[in-house]
């Protein structure tokens, strides 16, 4: 079975399959921000929505980031390196990517399982 979130005409915000959650396109709350705040506001973003699906952090099977800019990697990984729980880190990669809007640094994907 499959269980769609919060669906719009190009997506769901939550997709769930067998015990998998899909998250895509997360962004900042606020993109006049800088990468610290931007990556940070992003993760809050998918903390609630991992919440809200029945999981959370220690639960990320991987992660798919994109920055516009590999000259924000490391502000982006130092925000990242904080928030992901010691001993849980998914698979993860990172690439530089152009965004739908200009002012986005920073977007992420990741897939998590449901916490049992």
């Amino acid at each position: 079975m499959i269980e769609r979130q919060q669906t719009k005409q190009r997506m769901s915000r939550i997709v769930i399959h067998n015990d998998t959650i899909y998250l895509c396109g997360q962004v900042c709350k606020d993109a006049t921000k800088d990468i610290r705040e931007q990556t940070a506001t992003m993760l809050e973003k998918v903390d609630e929505l991992l919440l809200e699906a029945g999981s959370d952090r220690e639960h990320l099977l991987s992660a798919t980031v994109y920055v516009r800019d590999m000259k924000d990697f490391a502000g982006m990984n130092e925000v990242w390196d904080a928030w992901v729980p010691e001993g849980y880190a998914p698979a993860r990669a990172c690439v530089e990517a152009r965004m739908a809007r200009a002012e986005l640094l920073v977007e992420v994907s990741v897939v998590a399982a449901v916490k049992k």
